[in-house]
């Protein structure tokens, strides 16, 4: 059993050692509601940040998963040979559609969905995706300053960004404008259009991932 207690070892500040607690129903295909009795309970180790955010061993899950012989939900492909795909959205309506598009293109992606930008600030670095799909508006840490805190961290220099908004032209530049290279569509989200986006991206994100 693991315990749950706030961060003190100093080999839990690198971000590959913990995940956020989405990604942990994810990678063990539970509700999130599953993942926190489990915290709760002591079977998973946890502890809390001190702006409150739960973080979850990723070593305690790997133990829990071959502890109960959990068959994984994302078995194949292999995750090296998906498109990982991370979208950012708070609107539960647009999130599960982005979330559909990604389960029925016509490459294999393995998508993670979020809904804010604090979440994904968390679980970035475990996920490590080929492609960020997000939103602008949005409570608490925004696009805008997602984008902006992504862009000091030279890890995902190469991550191809897709903003998706209802602001026009005139209001994200009047809000400090999006970063050199992202992409743009504003809302209503265009379904059909994905296929050939993710194409697009694919092969130069499988090219990079198997850069030293």
């Amino acid at each position: 059993m693991y315990t749950s207690n706030t961060l003190t070892d100093s080999a839990a500040d690198t971000p590959e050692n913990f995940c956020g607690t989405s990604y942990a129903a994810k990678l063990l295909g539970l509700s999130v509601g599953t993942v926190q009795t489990l915290v709760e309970n002591r079977q998973l180790k946890a502890w809390k940040t001190q702006g409150g955010h739960r973080r979850i061993s990723m070593q305690s899950i790997h133990d829990f998963h071959q502890q109960h012989n959990m068959v994984t939900p994302h078995q194949a492909p292999p995750v090296d040979k998906r498109l990982r795909v991370l979208v950012v959205e708070d609107d539960a309506v647009t999130r599960d559609m982005l979330r559909g598009i990604c389960d029925s293109a016509s490459m294999p992606v393995d998508c993670t969905a979020m809904s804010s930008g604090m979440e994904a600030l968390i679980d970035m670095a475990s996920i490590r995706p080929h492609v960020l799909i997000t939103d602008l508006d949005m409570p608490g840490i925004d696009g805008f300053e997602l984008l902006r805190i992504l862009g000091l961290n030279p890890q995902f220099a190469n991550m191809t960004i897709l903003v998706l908004s209802v602001l026009t032209d005139d209001e994200v530049k009047a809000r400090g404008g999006l970063p050199e290279g992202c992409y743009f569509m504003p809302k209503p989200v265009k379904a059909d259009w994905f296929n050939g986006f993710f194409a697009g991206v694919t092969v130069g994100a499988m090219r990079e991932s198997k850069t030293p």
